[in-house]
């Protein structure tokens, strides 16, 4: 499970939320802490750069809305230049990172999105991390509770495992992830930089970096 800490999967330059990041060595350890880490973050924000709206909610003032019919809960930070597009639901406990999209019908929940994150069309992003410049294809998303309501167990392959203790856990992206379109990440999936999903795959387990899943039992490493 070494090759998917957060010091492999993410570069922690790319993120306001490096100090929570700093704090544990496999991301999905962080996601009971994100709710208590934007609050204490978002209080020491420079007002010159961020506006506070409503309950902890604070918005870069760079940041771009394209429409008004945008919801969003705290707690929450919308980093600077980020743009949020028409329908999005922010149910909160979200970090927004520098450049990101969140598209039309898109959702969020207690997430981590790098900076230049894109999930700009129908995504479901809920209790997941996602890295620097990672993209979600239209009306792919994150799956993170098990349909038999387990506790959800990271796996690499049969032999390496980790128990999460968590019920809700969704996708870790490492830096620069593509996903398909249409695909569902399940509960507990890993993936690590650079790797790409075949668009309407359903992936399961941990995908190591620079490799190309193709479906189940077809994972294949890049070609430089």
């Amino acid at each position: 499970m070494e090759q998917f800490t957060i010091e492999k999967l993410y570069d922690l330059n790319e993120t306001i939320a490096a100090d929570l990041m700093k704090s544990a060595k496999y991301p999905w350890e962080i996601l009971p802490k994100i709710k208590g880490f934007i609050v204490e973050l978002g209080n020491k924000l420079p007002a010159d750069k961020f506006d506070k709206r409503g309950d902890d909610i604070w918005i870069a003032k760079s940041a771009k809305f394209l429409s008004d019919n945008v919801y969003i809960a705290g707690p929450c930070i919308i980093d600077e230049e980020a743009e949020i597009r028409p329908g999005a639901f922010i149910r909160g406990s979200a970090i927004v990172g520098k450049g990101a999209v969140v598209g039309n019908s898109t959702e969020l929940k207690n997430v981590i999105l790098f900076n230049k994150v894109q999930v700009p069309h129908y995504n479901y992003v809920g209790d997941s991390i996602l890295g620097f410049k990672a993209h979600m294809g239209a009306g792919s998303i994150t799956s993170n509770v098990k349909s038999d309501k387990k506790l959800v167990i990271i796996k690499n392959g049969k032999e390496d495992q980790v128990e999460t203790g968590l019920k809700k856990v969704g996708a870790m992206l490492g830096d620069n992830v593509e996903v398909g379109c249409g695909s569902v990440l399940n509960p507990g999936t890993v993936i690590g930089r650079e790797s790409n999903v075949y668009p309407l795959s359903s992936v399961r387990g941990c995908i190591p970096a620079k490799h190309i899943y193709k479906g189940e039992g077809k994972v294949v490493k890049k070609v430089d």
